[in-house]
């Protein structure tokens, strides 16, 4: 899920994502990655709409190890250099249960949330406001998610914990648990805008710029 940074017309450059909604005092904009210390990591190529690994399913994750510590780090590194505030694990061609959280972008080392087989046990209230996806980068569009909502997740040492999450919180962990399930924001848009950005992408795939 993409900062607040970027305007709602499709890229002419292969720029980062598109708008998301400033809705709490947590959230912030990021021109640019934070400061970073400590090994270099490994930035990965995100996925863009089309792609099939997008609309499928995950797997949940058994093994909780070094490698998947690493992998939770490199997507928070990946996330940041592509100036977003939630990245799920299909987004990098990894069909598997784990997401990373910082609706920060990156200014508060104590916000990063790691979401490992997460699932939504609880939800209440209605907010509407204007959402995109580092998936589908320079659109966006109004989704109905839950104000509140409390989610049900495990570390990466595999240890169960709740979480609560509220307006910009809750979006990004409703936004990233959806990729999870094989689903993009677009699924919560009208037909007729769905259908116009599904338009739009073709005529930037037929150009070579998708």
């Amino acid at each position: 899920m993409p900062d607040k940074s970027t305007t709602s017309e499709p890229p002419t450059s292969k720029s980062s994502g598109a708008k998301s909604p400033a809705v709490t005092p947590n959230a912030a904009e990021s021109s640019s990655a934070p400061e970073k210390s400590g090994p270099a990591r490994k930035i990965y190529q995100i996925m863009k709409y089309g792609d099939p690994i997008l609309e499928k399913p995950s797997k949940s994750i058994t093994k909780f190890d070094a490698e998947l510590a690493e992998l939770a780090e490199d997507m928070f590194a990946t996330m940041y250099s592509a100036q977003g505030i939630g990245l799920a694990a299909p987004q990098i061609g990894k069909s598997i249960r784990i997401a990373v959280v910082d609706v920060t972008g990156g200014k508060n080392p104590e916000a990063k949330i790691v979401l490992v087989n997460p699932e939504i046990i609880h939800g209440e209230g209605e907010k509407r406001e204007e959402e995109g996806c580092l998936s589908i980068p320079g659109f966006r569009g109004y989704v109905v998610r839950p104000q509140f909502v409390t989610v049900k997740a495990q570390d990466v040492k595999g240890q169960e914990f709740e979480i609560r999450g509220e307006d910009l919180l809750a979006r990004a962990f409703c936004h990233e648990i959806d990729h999870l399930n094989g689903i993009l924001f677009l699924t919560h848009l009208s037909m007729l805008k769905r259908d116009m950005i599904r338009r739009k992408i073709r005529k930037l795939k037929k150009q070579g710029e998708w």
